[in-house]
């Protein structure tokens, strides 16, 4: 039988409820939950020996349970007389305190301030069904009604689904009487999921309006939010914010609920925040595996990313993590990544802290009681240290971290925040530098400084740098591609000029520096605030052979081009990120491969040198074109592939005739690779140059 009505508006009309309890009978009807679901934040706000005016009653048993719990002043009123009458027959023996009377809650007949609680379970939703000027003074009468009836101190206690425009009426209109406003969350979609009732997939709330005495002058506003029942109130500054995190519950809610009903919803992602603070505290995924066989102890797992490993292509794209579940087995798989700028314990802590979070995130068909595993690297949450945090004019807020690695290594690394999951440059620290000898040190220091004197950053922080070191593989690629250079086992004893645009940490024009004696360097950075993170937390410093150049590189490359002792350099290197994240190409901006300005790169480029450019493009359409334009202006493309990153290194020559074969390039790399590798000069023993080019194709 549907007892549903065919529109909103029906919600309230009189006519609609008088045939909807004739229809239902004497079974109860508790849409927004029952007493055992309310029961937390009702007796949190109602005493047994309070005054509770129940309106919009219906035949729901929440007044009966509360009486038989021990607050029985309580009067109960409804617009349906069939109702009214229904409860009358039910509760007369049982009950006999409990009152129930037939009458208009706009047009109450009590005196003012007869109670202490006015409680209403959906009232205020049924009522208010749209925002047309009749109902909006329906609502009104109610509201004014509620605050006549309830005495200083009183509390209205609405339970609702807190819609948009319900949320923002009843909270306007008490916020403006100067009465206290707190919202609870006190149920979610996933209490409500399988019930045999109609349900809503939208979390309940309780709005709490407590009654403050009237004082001269503008009310005070006071808004708070209690995310869970029990949980501690967090004041807030505004309705709208109010708005803004009880919508956000919702969205929550929905999403659980979504994802209970089926698997596949493709990339689902989101970030749970302190409820102290608000600030995220870990980001999850959801990644589901259908093609995982099911089984009793495969449907569900949480998988915690040590801290610093987020940015690696498993743990950080989409298809990483895609791999990572089905290696995993489960069917279901949330990773979780742990937030910079917050404190953890332990997994045990976290596991504690997440486990009833994520299992309202937890599929459809899992085994009841069964334990959800919490799987990590190694079994630990990994250790992260922000050295150093600042924002930059150009390129916004950054840090300065060490991560420990697979091998127990530590790594220090520049992230813009944002872009949190990319790291913008690292390096490796050397061993003796660990994170213990650190933390020993800055102990130390401060035994011996004076009190009061101020903590000094750790001592020539660039000293700590393996600058044999290459982190990044696309820079790996970048300097595989200088064995493209006429007679690579020469290159240690001819004198090579190179343009690097995009500075970062340095590292790259650094290994070059160090590794090439006869080199001179040109870097250009268009961000001064880098040039002082590569030298004090990045080892890179200036020299004869390596200078640093402050400005625009599209700038800097024009007026080379266009001067009259026009440079010319063997190696030109671009590495330079895009500030504007809603392009399909992060890396680098169009700007720099417009062909007008690639022409002005060949003027500077001497016939036999070659032009490197990392590209990172997600859009297809938009590197063909990029391609298209570099091979007009420069003939002889070679493209490298980083696997497990979008990156791609192109090599660009301006002679098709000099077109090698992948033997003869690996030959190359090898003999040049020979030559870096004599003793004394700093090689990494796992950096193979002749690795780097396997794979090159030619566009």
């Amino acid at each position: 039988m549907n007892l549903l009505p065919k529109s909103s508006k029906e919600f309230g009309s009189v006519g609609y409820w008088e045939k909807f309890f004739q229809q239902r009978g004497k079974k109860a009807f508790e849409w927004y939950g029952t007493y055992l679901e309310l029961c937390g934040v009702l007796h949190k706000y109602i005493k047994p020996r309070e005054k509770v005016l129940v309106i919009g009653c219906g035949n729901s048993e929440l007044s009966e349970q509360l009486y038989d719990v021990g607050c029985q002043d309580i009067v109960n009123i409804d617009i349906s007389e069939v109702v009214i009458e229904q409860m009358k027959e039910r509760n007369a023996g049982r009950r006999p305190q409990m009152r129930f009377l037939r009458m208009d809650m706009t047009q109450m007949e009590f005196p003012d301030g007869s109670f202490q609680v006015v409680l209403d379970k959906g009232t205020l939703d049924a009522v208010l069904t749209d925002e047309e000027e009749k109902t909006l003074q329906q609502v009104d009468r109610m509201l004014a009604e509620v605050g006549r009836v309830l005495q200083v101190g009183g509390r209205y206690l609405c339970i609702s689904l807190a819609q948009a425009h319900v949320l923002k009426k009843a909270v306007g209109h008490f916020s403006r009487e100067g009465w206290m406003v707190r919202v609870h969350q006190v149920a979610n979609s996933q209490d409500q999921v399988l019930e045999a009732e109609p349900r809503f997939p939208l979390p309940v709330f309780a709005f709490i309006m407590t009654k403050f005495r009237p004082v001269p002058g503008p009310a005070l506003q006071i808004f708070e939010l209690c995310a869970q029942e029990q949980g501690k109130p967090v004041r807030l500054e505004s309705a709208e914010r109010l708005a803004e995190a009880v919508r956000e519950r919702q969205q929550y809610a929905w999403l659980c609920s979504q994802l209970y009903r089926k698997a596949g919803l493709g990339n689902v992602s989101l970030d749970l925040c302190s409820g102290d603070t608000g600030e995220p505290r870990y980001t999850l995924h959801v990644v589901d595996s259908p093609t995982v066989k099911p089984s009793r102890d495969n449907h569900f797992a949480i998988f915690i990313i040590p801290q610093g490993r987020e940015t690696e292509w498993l743990f950080g794209m989409e298809e990483g993590r895609k791999q990572l579940a089905i290696s995993a087995g489960f069917r279901r798989l949330i990773t979780v990544a742990l937030h910079r700028g917050q404190q953890y314990e332990g997994m045990d802590s976290i596991q504690a802290e997440l486990s009833a979070r994520v299992m309202e995130l937890a599929p459809a068909g899992m085994p009841a009681q069964q334990q959800v595993p919490f799987l990590s690297v190694g079994g630990d949450i990994g250790v992260r240290t922000v050295q150093h945090q600042d924002c930059s004019p150009l390129s916004g807020d950054y840090v300065i971290e060490d991560v420990q690695g697979d091998d127990k290594r530590y790594f220090r690394r520049l992230i813009f925040l944002s872009n949190r999951n990319v790291v913008q440059s690292e390096a490796r620290l050397l061993k003796d530098v660990s994170h213990r000898a650190q933390k020993k040190r800055k102990k130390d220091r401060k035994k011996q400084r004076p009190a009061g004197t101020p903590e000094d950053l750790p001592a020539a922080p660039g000293q700590a740098i393996d600058k044999s070191y290459l982190c990044c593989e696309h820079h790996k690629a970048m300097i595989a591609g200088l064995a493209l250079l006429r007679n690579p086992e020469m290159l240690l004893e001819t004198p090579l000029a190179l343009l690097v645009v995009g500075l970062g940490g340095g590292s790259l024009p650094l290994f070059v520096h160090d590794h090439f004696p006869k080199s001179c360097i040109d870097a250009v950075e268009i961000d001064p605030s880098m040039l002082e993170v590569a030298t004090q937390w990045f080892g890179f410093s200036q020299s004869s052979r390596m200078k640093v150049h402050i400005a625009d590189g599209l700038d800097y490359i024009t007026s080379l081009a266009g001067g009259e002792a026009r440079p010319r350099y063997d190696v030109i290197m671009f590495d330079v990120d895009s500030k504007d994240p809603t392009l399909g190409m992060s890396c680098p901006p169009p700007a720099f491969v417009d062909q007008p300005f690639l022409q002005k790169v060949r003027s500077i480029l001497t016939p036999e040198g070659v032009f490197i450019l990392n590209l990172v493009c997600r859009d297809l359409a938009l590197k063909d074109s990029v391609l298209g334009g570099l091979k007009a202006v420069f003939p002889l493309l070679y493209v490298r592939r980083i696997a497990g990153e979008v990156n791609e290194i192109l090599f660009c020559q301006l002679h098709p005739e000099q077109t090698l074969a992948t033997p003869e390039l690996l030959e190359m790399a090898r003999a040049l690779e020979q030559t870096l590798r004599k003793p004394g000069r700093g090689w990494d023993d796992t950096y193979v140059l002749s690795d780097m080019l396997k794979t090159v194709k030619i566009v």
